[in-house]
């Protein structure tokens, strides 16, 4: 059973930045693609970032293309988001997930923490 336990998210003026980290264990992490989604008050879940296990490729939603970056460290189990430039529309609980290939469609992952509030005052 994999379980995923986010840290990191808190509040942060516009323009700042954070560091999401999400700490994976049970099954074998460095087998498991590794994203992030985010979910705002009456809004739907949207995908934010997906780090592929086999090539570290990466890719990322259009809203935060340029700004965020996702990465890896499979000796400590652990996949990170960072997130430069925030705007008040950021703000979200984030959630990390995993799975075993990268897809922007929230239905793919089996694996989903509890989710990390994130917060960007104007």
């Amino acid at each position: 059973q994999v379980q995923l336990v986010e840290s990191g998210g808190g509040l942060v003026q516009s323009g700042g930045s954070l560091r999401l980290s999400c700490a994976a264990s049970g099954g074998t992490f460095r087998f498991y693609a590794m994203g992030w989604f985010r979910q705002a008050p009456g809004k739907e879940r949207e995908f934010v970032a997906v780090i592929n296990w086999s090539d570290n490729s990466t890719y990322y939603g259009d809203s935060v293309k340029g700004r965020f970056t996702i990465s890896r460290d499979n000796a400590k189990s652990t996949s990170y988001l960072q997130m430069n430039s925030l705007k008040p529309e950021d703000t979200a609980v984030y959630y990390c997930v995993s799975g075993s290939a990268p897809s922007s469609w929230p239905n793919h992952y089996p694996n989903w923490g509890q989710g990390t509030q994130v917060t960007v005052s104007s």
